[in-house]
């Protein structure tokens, strides 16, 4: 199921659980359980706020929720997180710490991003 796996995705990546994810997106909780199960999906409303919150363009949500046909990407499928990418760009220059401090930099300005299109 491509919408469970995004979905399961971005809480990995943003290191939200299923009821911090309904806070974030003004949805409730059984709504996010009944997108995890597969019991429902979400409107384009919620793809649009879904989308502005993962950083991903809506086309790409619109596609893997099943509301329009999906389209090639454009970028590479799979980029690495920042943790990967830093220590393959930068072996034992940068320590866990400071990976770790940057990586919170990063979520914060995409929450900000994201707050700042919902508001």
């Amino acid at each position: 199921m491509p919408l469970v796996d995004f979905l399961k995705e971005v809480m990995r990546r943003s290191k939200r659980l299923p009821s911090q994810l309904a806070l974030d997106l003004s949805v409730s909780h059984s709504t996010i359980r009944r997108w995890l199960t597969g019991e429902d999906i979400p409107s384009t409303r919620s793809c649009t706020r879904l989308a502005a919150y993962a950083g991903v363009p809506l086309e790409k949500v619109l596609a893997i929720v099943g509301h329009m046909p999906s389209i090639a990407e454009k970028t590479p499928p799979d980029w690495p997180e920042f943790r990967e990418y830093a220590q393959q760009k930068y072996p034992g220059e940068l320590d866990e710490d400071l990976i770790t401090m940057i990586e919170d930099l990063i979520e914060r300005r995409r929450r900000r991003r994201y707050e700042s299109k919902s508001s």
